[in-house]
């Protein structure tokens, strides 16, 4: 059976097309050497891969650059050379020309060189002048305003503070002046107190000397008992 023919065209599969690339790729340099050898022809293969990795093959005493030279001679064409020094001079330029129009704009801002100046360009940068101030003088009223609210609102707290001061001082005024009342009490309605609190704990007394023993513990009043006059006692 003979060969199936393969359709030209890209193979999908990355992996089978590495493999066919690998494949072809050696036959085709072998093909080349080949046709150098036998026929004596002065042949220059350049290949590049998918991946940009390049394979050449140049017939031997010969030099791929002697090749590209003969083919450009034949031909008549020739590569050009490319000189970026050119192009770097005239960006160069290029950016001078620009920065000596924004000095001059500069200058024209600051109110320098005004007389070389034309009506139309002056109206113009009248304009924009008087524009640049009104939006200076939008920003200035917005930090103005801010900075108003930030001192009503540090205003409010400090104001909030003052009074829960107040409150805190006001209480603690009122406990003082119970505590003061309290210690400035008659001592008599003090003494009854305490007199009738130490009666409902011992109970009432059953002895003269029992009386005595309780008013010697309860000072500063001191209960004191009568001596018998011993002449009215031998009359």
């Amino acid at each position: 059976m003979g060969r199936g023919k393969i359709a030209i065209k890209r193979i999908e599969n990355p992996t089978t097309r590495q493999v066919t690339f690998s494949k072809r790729r050696a036959g085709l340099l072998k093909k080349t050497h080949e046709l150098s050898v036998l026929c004596d022809a002065q042949i220059g293969l350049i290949i590049f891969s998918s991946t940009g990795k390049m394979w050449q093959y140049c017939t031997d005493s010969f030099r791929m650059e002697q090749i590209i030279e003969r083919r450009q001679k034949v031909t008549g064409t020739r590569i050009p050379e490319h000189d970026g020094r050119e192009q770097l001079f005239n960006e160069l330029a290029l950016l001078k020309k620009e920065t000596r129009h924004l000095q001059l704009g500069m200058r024209r801002y600051t109110g320098e060189d005004m007389g070389s100046i034309p009506y139309e360009d002056l109206d113009q940068l009248e304009q924009q002048l008087e524009c640049s101030v009104e939006k200076i003088r939008q920003r200035k009223s917005e930090l103005l305003q801010q900075q108003l609210e930030n001192l009503r609102r540090k205003e409010r707290m400090l104001e909030e503070e003052n009074s829960n001061m107040y409150r805190w001082i006001q209480e603690h005024r009122m406990a003082i002046e119970y505590q003061k009342a309290a210690l400035e009490a008659k001592p008599d309605e003090t003494h009854q107190h305490q007199m009738l609190d130490y009666f409902q704990f011992c109970g009432e007394p059953s002895s003269v000397l029992q009386l005595a023993t309780i008013s010697d513990q309860m000072h500063p009043y001191h209960l004191q008992l009568a001596q018998p006059n011993l002449q009215d006692s031998n009359i």
